[in-house]
């Protein structure tokens, strides 16, 4: 249904995407290297999770709404920018005890899931990124469109994890050296604040 040639086209470009800096694969970087590697793989589940949500917005038409509505985008961009500062003012908050880098609590790997989950599908710009990204590679002579929207949206994700999946590996990587400090994990929890108060502004200052 889709041609190799427009597969390889699709999923370099998606690859690229993902290396290119964003909310999301910062907010993997920044929980890998405050938490631990399978912190880092959790969260990009959850954002891959979020994706999914997309791509079904975008094959059956809901995105529409919001690259039409300017009240429904407002509307989600603000919960999502809310939610971000929830996670900054959490962060600064933290004392060097809260990051142990323990990675075997379930609760915690629960709340990092749907914190992914939540910052993905609360970016509205997501959704209108894959309106105007997935449909450029969908031919209708190939078939169902809502069909090749959905498998090009799976091929995006599979990008993402293998990306995402990166960068978290190498940032806990990182991170069990740099968390052996309780000064450091300080220090790296004030940064990951910051990091959150920058996307939460920059979220909320965006426009469709």
């Amino acid at each position: 249904m889709i041609s190799p040639e427009t597969f390889f086209t699709f999923f370099t470009a998606s690859v690229l995407l993902g290396l290119a800096p964003g909310p999301d694969n910062i907010f993997v970087l920044t929980q890998s290297a405050l938490r631990g590697r399978s912190a880092g793989i959790i969260v990009m589940l959850g954002l891959c999770t979020g994706l999914v949500g997309h791509s079904l917005a975008v094959a059956f038409g809901v995105a529409v709404i919001f690259q039409t509505s300017a009240l429904a985008f407002s509307i989600l961009k603000y919960i999502g920018a809310g939610y971000l500062l929830y996670l900054a003012w959490q962060a600064f908050r933290a004392s060097a005890e809260n990051i142990d880098g323990n990675e075997n609590d379930d609760v915690s790997h629960w709340k990092l899931y749907r914190r992914g989950i939540i910052m993905n599908i609360t970016n509205p710009k997501v959704s209108i990124f894959f309106l105007a990204f997935l449909p450029q590679f969908a031919d209708p002579a190939k078939g169902p469109i809502w069909v090749q929207l959905l498998l090009l949206g799976g091929l995006f994700i599979v990008a993402t994890v293998l990306v995402f999946g990166c960068i978290a590996l190498l940032a806990g990587t990182l991170g069990v050296w740099l968390n052996k400090s309780p000064r450091t994990q300080t220090i790296l929890n004030k940064i990951a604040g910051t990091v959150f108060l920058g996307l939460a502004l920059k979220l909320a200052t965006t426009e469709r």
